[in-house]
């Protein structure tokens, strides 16, 4: 007897960004799946799915927004869940990787929590792994299992094209930023500078900017990060750029995390905009005038649609997400 496999994808989302897998799945246009999930008494979470996964391609979508510990042990019951109903292959889809920053051991007696949560996706059961613009790219080679990174840059890039700045220069807020800074300089034709910045010994939401390389006075500036979180750096940048004479100074970055006192500094600080994406739900409460949010959806749906159908996904970025 000779059987022809029938292949079904099924796109279930966790709690904590619901509307971003809504879009994804009208890109799909697939039905989301339901995963029924629910406490018990003492916070402990239940999952339980509404029809069959056996055979299934499932993908499995779950920002790591806050609280952030909730949100990857939620994921990490709905992937077991997943693979104790037989789902052929499980991919753990995550926009917003948590604990990405502690991707190594700065000082002594440290964590490196991001090798820590691939582990815990491996042994749930995942056996593919989707983000977006990661922290950094080794985060990849923690896991044993295949790892499509994703970039933000074509809706970053289209949103500068739309706005059509003149004279414009691209500037890391950081040494660490320079290779992207300059993939964005590269696509638009832009100049490119960065900011030498200095965070205090035992600190964390610190920043101090000590000097700008490359020239920006008179010119539109656009501060390129991969996260906004209190927003230190990129208003530490913003006010040694608009001291050096910046006619005009905008960011952009992939995660708006914004935690406090995030939205105040943005208000005070010389930024005329700033961009994020949707990789993470932002409240109305943190949705300044000068914020502006951009989905990534129809990316993400392209990438699960490739995974899906075992085509490439570093051709719908153009290696873009390789770098």
């Amino acid at each position: 007897m000779e059987l022809v496999p029938h292949r079904r994808l099924e796109l279930v989302s966790g709690r904590s960004h619901p509307a971003l897998t809504q879009e994804i799945a009208k890109h799909l246009g697939v039905e989301l799946g339901g995963a029924n999930l629910r406490e018990f008494a003492n916070g402990e979470i239940h999952c339980r799915y509404d029809g069959s996964l056996r055979g299934s391609d499932v993908f499995i979508v779950q920002t790591h927004s806050g609280p952030v510990n909730d949100s990857i042990m939620e994921q990490l019951i709905m992937i077991d869940a997943a693979k104790r109903a037989s789902a052929k292959r499980i991919t753990a889809v995550c926009p917003y990787y948590g604990y990405s920053r502690q991707d190594r051991k700065a000082t002594g007696r440290e964590p490196i929590t991001a090798k820590l949560v691939a582990d815990m996706f491996q042994v749930a059961g995942a056996d593919r792994v989707v983000s977006v613009d990661l922290h950094s790219g080794q985060i990849q080679g923690f896991f044993d299992v295949p790892f499509d990174h994703l970039t933000a840059t074509p809706v970053l890039v289209e949103e500068l094209r739309r706005l059509g700045t003149s004279d414009l220069v691209i500037v890391a807020p950081d040494a660490g930023r320079v290779r992207v800074a300059e993939r964005f300089s590269q696509h638009l034709g832009a100049d490119l500078a960065f900011v030498h910045k200095r965070r205090p010994r035992g600190t964390h939401n610190q920043v101090e900017a000590l000097d700008v390389v490359g020239e920006v006075e008179g010119r539109h500036c656009v501060l390129i990060d991969d996260m906004i979180d209190t927003a230190g750096t990129i208003c530490a940048a913003a006010e040694i750029l608009a001291e050096r004479g910046a006619a005009d100074i905008s960011a952009m970055a992939t995660h708006g995390v914004l935690s406090d006192p995030a939205t105040q500094r943005l208000e005070k600080c010389p930024l005329t905009r700033v961009v994020v994406t949707n990789t993470l739900p932002i409240s109305e409460e943190k949705r300044i005038e000068k914020l502006k949010v951009l989905s990534v959806a129809k990316l993400i749906a392209d990438a699960i649609d490739a995974v899906f159908e075992d085509t490439s996904v570093s051709e719908i970025f153009g290696g873009d997400n390789l770098t």
